[in-house]
């Protein structure tokens, strides 16, 4: 089996065509929200703020910790969901991600976006989708007399009581941030569980496609297989018969042609003068016979070879 054999054996078609389309509609949509919502937030509109207030209330560290360390000559650790990293990095992964969405559009309407590469793709956005999950959700360890072992507070304990008024807005941000990250992650999973369907279990219309190609392929590996000896080679046309080139025109031939044509105007015009002397009241003319100035009668060849006198057989002129 050669490399063509096996590209023309994998699945390029999917399993559920329509639910796909409705997938990138879905997707679209929520890529919008994310790439809104990670913007908003960048540099930092909100993150500084909500790790002070968990601070207060002691379900963090203190953000004011990162300046004893560098006034200590201590190494200076900023915990993974109040880093300027994970902002960053939602945003670069929504801008990505939106124009993977555009790519993924255009491929499968031009029918080149197989069940293959759509799992390749979405496998590496679940890689980095799930990186930003676990980045928002990480742990705050860095204090010992606070710890927080889980994800941050505004996940886990919500946005009302006894959260400032001024904050609760940024908060619900940070919460949905959160949540169309975990929502696209499962949309990708979504993609990837529809493509591996579709690469192991591929629509009929695939397998009786790679079927044609399997029976056209064999018979053409027959037919080089056979000896050339027995294959029919049809003789090439005969020119002048139907199929075959025309005859050639020769300047002879051409001069015979004319000739043909003139001396058959020639008899149709005395026919048709014959017929006229018919239709006639019936009076007869005679013809005169011109003779030349020795009494003989001058006969005129029809492609003008000269004067000929016309003698009968005892010499004596008609």
């Amino acid at each position: 089996m050669g490399i063509k054999d096996c590209f023309a054996a994998i699945p390029k078609q999917w399993k559920f065509p329509k639910v796909i389309f409705y997938l990138f509609g879905i997707e679209l949509l929520i890529e919008i929200a994310a790439l809104a919502l990670y913007g908003i937030a960048q540099p930092d509109l909100y993150r500084t703020r909500l790790w002070q207030e968990g601070s207060d209330h002691g379900w963090n560290s203190k953000p004011n910790s990162i300046l004893y360390a560098y006034a200590n000559y201590r190494p200076v650790h900023t915990p993974l969901p109040w880093s300027q990293f994970v902002t960053d990095y939602n945003v670069i992964i929504s801008v990505v991600a939106l124009f993977i969405l555009l790519c993924k559009g255009i491929m499968y309407i031009c029918h080149i976006f197989y069940p293959l590469l759509s799992t390749v793709i979405h496998a590496a956005l679940i890689a980095i989708y799930a990186v930003s999950i676990h980045a928002q959700a990480a742990p705050d360890m860095s204090d010992p007399d606070h710890p927080q072992p889980g994800a941050p507070w505004y996940i886990t304990k919500g946005c009302g009581a006894p959260v400032k008024a001024s904050l609760q807005g940024y908060c619900k941000q940070a919460v949905g941030s959160f949540a169309v990250t975990v929502m696209l992650c499962a949309l990708f999973f979504v993609y990837f569980v529809i493509s591996i369907w579709s690469l192991l279990a591929p629509a009929a219309g695939s397998v009786i496609r790679h079927r044609k190609l399997s029976t056209a392929s064999e018979d053409a590996e027959a037919q080089s297989q056979r000896p050339w000896e027995m294959t029919q080679v049809q003789p090439p046309p005969t020119p002048g018969t139907t199929g075959g080139l025309k005859s050639p025109m020769t300047p002879r031939t051409t001069a015979f042609n004319t000739l043909s044509g003139k001396m058959g105007s020639g008899k149709e015009k005395k026919k048709t003068k014959m017929g006229l002397m018919g239709k006639g009241k019936g009076k007869e003319k005679e013809t005169e016979v011109v003779r030349g100035p020795d009494g003989r009668v001058p006969l005129r060849h029809h492609i003008s070879m000269g004067d000929q006198v016309y003698e009968s057989p005892s010499g004596n002129p008609s």
